[in-house]
């Protein structure tokens, strides 16, 4: 794993994503140069043919420009999810998408070769051209790299040899998160013993190793030494020495020290499967460990810059969605009787409500016993209308507005209403510490879980929620915003 700003990335991941922007980038050179051998012709901006016109439109003036509409490809792959952790493996998955991933690769390659070709005064129809060639190839051979390289990159030689100490409630949530067939980044080579708890019944086909490698001194040494081990995590809550190993009566520290200096990582639970699962675990969450692990800042350069990104993203998407906008609102107010726009009243930041604004999806009278209700799927009080733009996300642009105001961020945990809040916060421990930053209209929980509608789904999405929190930066705002695209294209959670 790679830390880049707090968030942790696989490394396969990066490196599957520069090997398709080169396959994108030697696809947009190659072709150029071969349709410029086959029609050896210079024009002028006038152009009598296609065939000139390729011609002339490849004449990049500038060689960033491929290289650019490469790192763009990537962009548009990424906001499909085929990025991410859930999605890497499934290479069914991303040809089922690749019918939606390629045409709209096309389209948005497309639109930014004109607008360059405008910029440049250039002809613009060579550079269609040629992406009407290029985007099928790229859509072959990236089909072709990513199968292959996922292959590979699931094999065991690849991964980080992980062994365990532990064998109890937290140990078993590790091996579950290191079940084979759910293809991480890491394979656990057994776990130990340590007298902690016993041994969860649901781990007793994996390797489990005797107590006495804790307990004997250089018995784990040897063991890290024997299997390879690249990783040691530790699951156990006892942080002392123990017997003739440590010499208290918990932890074999003379053998962790001498793994340490050899180069074996050594990692407590809750920080590996932060890395690992890219949230944060409830059950295992202390007060201790939130105060001094890394992460929690909010600097005033992060406050500047991230309430600047929510004023330039949140102009350009009102501008961008406008036609959206009034034809939804056209909608809201023909087909059904009550106001167009609905508010209500949620949990900022620091745990000031504020009325948050959005589209009117239900009938006026939805919650008329005055009780709030989770929303529930195919639910009766939704419109037809309100049906339809609760599925694609219409219903949530006008909380731009509200971006706008400073009352929420463009990226950020979603804000729920006080009356679930209260609910939540007796139930779930930590839920409140969610509102130390401002909600957000996506997040991290939104693009990993759908839409959370109990007290178990708000629970997961905690989780996530508290990862941004913890590891929130300009950085993760971007990728969050990127791949929102998915959310919206396949109404992930949406009801």
């Amino acid at each position: 794993m790679l830390r880049v700003f707090g968030h942790h990335i696989a490394v396969p991941v990066l490196l599957l994503a520069l090997l398709e922007a080169g396959v994108l980038l030697g696809l947009f050179d190659g072709l150029a140069a071969l349709v410029a051998a086959l029609w050896p012709v210079t024009v002028d901006v006038g152009v009598e043919s296609a065939a000139d016109a390729l011609v002339h439109g490849l004449e990049w003036h500038d060689d960033v420009v491929p290289l650019a509409l490469a790192l763009l490809g990537v962009v548009v792959i990424a906001s499909v999810g085929m990025y991410s952790r859930r999605m890497f493996f499934d290479i069914k998955t991303f040809v089922r998408r690749s019918l939606v991933i390629f045409p709209l690769l096309f389209v948005a390659l497309a639109m930014a070769a004109v607008a360059y070709a405008t910029w440049a005064g250039t002809d613009w129809s060579g550079y269609v051209i040629l992406l009407g060639f290029a985007t099928p190839a790229a859509g072959v051979a990236i089909l072709l790299i990513r199968y292959f390289f996922v292959e590979l990159a699931d094999l065991d030689v690849f991964k980080r040899r992980v062994l365990v100490l532990g064998t109890g409630a937290a140990a078993q949530r590790l091996a579950e998160l290191g079940d084979p067939a759910h293809h991480r980044n890491f394979r656990i080579v057994g776990f130990v013993e340590t007298g902690e708890n016993g041994t969860a019944e649901d781990m007793r086909h994996w390797q489990i190793f005797p107590r006495r490698l804790v307990e004997e001194r250089e018995a784990l040494s040897q063991l890290v030494t024997d299997r390879r081990v690249d990783e040691i995590v530790l699951t156990t809550r006892e942080r002392r020495g123990s017997g003739a190993a440590g010499g208290g009566g918990g932890l074999p520290l003379h053998d962790l020290l001498q793994c340490k200096l050899a180069g074996v990582a050594i990692a407590d639970y809750a920080t590996f499967w932060e890395r690992e699962a890219a949230e944060i675990d409830l059950d295992t969450l202390r007060p201790g460990w939130m105060i001094f692990s890394d992460g929690f800042r909010l600097s005033l350069g992060r406050r500047i810059f991230k309430r600047t990104f929510d004023i330039v993203v949140s102009l350009v998407f009102l501008l961008g969605t406008l036609p959206i906008t009034l034809l939804a609102a056209a909608a809201v107010k023909l087909t059904s009787a009550g106001p167009v726009f609905y508010r209500q009243e949620r949990v900022g930041l620091n745990g000031r409500t504020f009325g948050l604004l959005k589209f009117r999806s239900m009938t006026v009278d939805a919650e008329k016993d005055g009780t709030p209700q989770w929303a529930r799927t195919n639910d009766a009080r939704v419109t037809a209308v309100g049906r339809f733009i609760r599925k694609t996300r219409i219903d949530e642009i006008p909380q731009v507005l509200n971006v706008l105001k400073g009352e929420m961020s463009f990226i950020g945990p979603r804000p729920e209403r006080p009356f679930f809040v209260d609910q939540l916060a007796a139930e779930i421990p930590f839920y409140r510490e969610r509102h130390s930053v401002r909600p957000g209209i996506s997040g991290w929980a939104q693009i990993n879980y759908p839409y959370g509608a109990s007290v178990e789904d708000a629970r997961r999405k905690l989780a996530y929620d508290l990862y941004y929190v913890k590891n929130g930066s300009m950085f993760l705002d971007l990728l969050i915003l990127v791949q929102t695209a998915k959310v919206i294209l396949w109404n992930e959670g949406a009801r």
